[in-house]
């Protein structure tokens, strides 16, 4: 089971939800998902949630992202992450990222300042007490300001079955170049009930926790709010799904094409 509770990591990444020039999200938006293992055992939960803030006087949106184990996975293979993130309300860049993790007592505890001016990351790794500076590619993103970004940058309606969306996201010390493909629309049964959504793939880096390039895959709501639904991810030994089970502080109704 060790690392498999990265798809916690890669839900934050990887809900790319798309809207027109209407926001998608607002303050007060929070999200909570049930994690399974191999489509049976109860593995653990995640949450995000969205406030409005000041970060050196500039009007930010400030995400706070969590994930924990539970049930019986929790008593040998514990997980507590957590990642925030500070980015600008109308440019949606980010300014700061916090990564503080445990997976199994591998730790890391990382905050990035960045200067979007001049393409640099500086980062403090608050566990080996370094600080290190990298340049970085023009309007980067961090590991989860790109969820937000694309959420709001991207317009579905021009989309085609196959059409890929990529950018530049910076990552534990490193350029990351995120690419997703759509691959269509799709109805799934949810707890909320049958819900007309999006499917995509996230391509990750095949090799200690994921088969392949491909083993990931998206579902979020066709509406205004394009929240994610479900993930599934295929890994080395093993499968990992997390579904949304909670929400609350939507900007748009949410649409359900057939009650449970």
């Amino acid at each position: 089971m060790k690392k498999t509770l990265l798809i916690i990591s890669a839900i934050i990444i990887t809900q790319i939800t798309f809207a027109q020039q209407e926001s998608s999200f607002g303050d007060g938006e929070w999200f909570q998902f049930k994690m399974s293992y191999s489509g049976f055992l109860k593995a653990g939960n995640a949450t995000l949630n969205v406030k409005e803030t000041k970060l050196d006087n500039k009007d930010v949106y400030h995400v706070i992202g969590k994930g924990w184990t539970s049930g019986m996975i929790k008593w040998f293979f514990k997980v507590k992450d957590r990642y925030e993130s500070y980015f600008d309300k109308n440019t949606l860049l980010p300014y700061k990222f916090i990564r503080n993790i445990d997976e199994g007592g591998h730790t890391k505890d990382l905050e990035v300042e960045f200067d979007q001016k001049n393409n640099k990351a500086y980062v403090n790794d608050k566990k080996h007490k370094t600080k290190t500076e990298f340049t970085t590619k023009p309007n980067v993103q961090d590991m989860v300001s790109t969820y937000y970004y694309l959420r709001n940058k991207i317009n579905v309606s021009t989309l085609k079955v196959g059409d890929e969306i990529r950018t530049d996201m910076f990552f534990d010390e490193e350029n990351y170049g995120f690419k997703l493909q759509y691959l269509g629309t799709e109805i799934i049964e949810t707890d909320f009930g049958k819900i007309e959504s999006l499917k995509f793939r996230p391509y990750v880096m095949a090799g200690r926790v994921f088969k392949e390039e491909e083993s990931l895959t998206l579902w979020v709501s066709k509406d205004k709010n394009k929240i994610p639904l479900r993930i599934k991810a295929d890994l080395r030994v093993g499968s990992l799904r997390a579904d949304l089970e909670a929400f609350k502080g939507l900007k748009h109704p949410f649409k359900i094409v057939v009650d449970n």
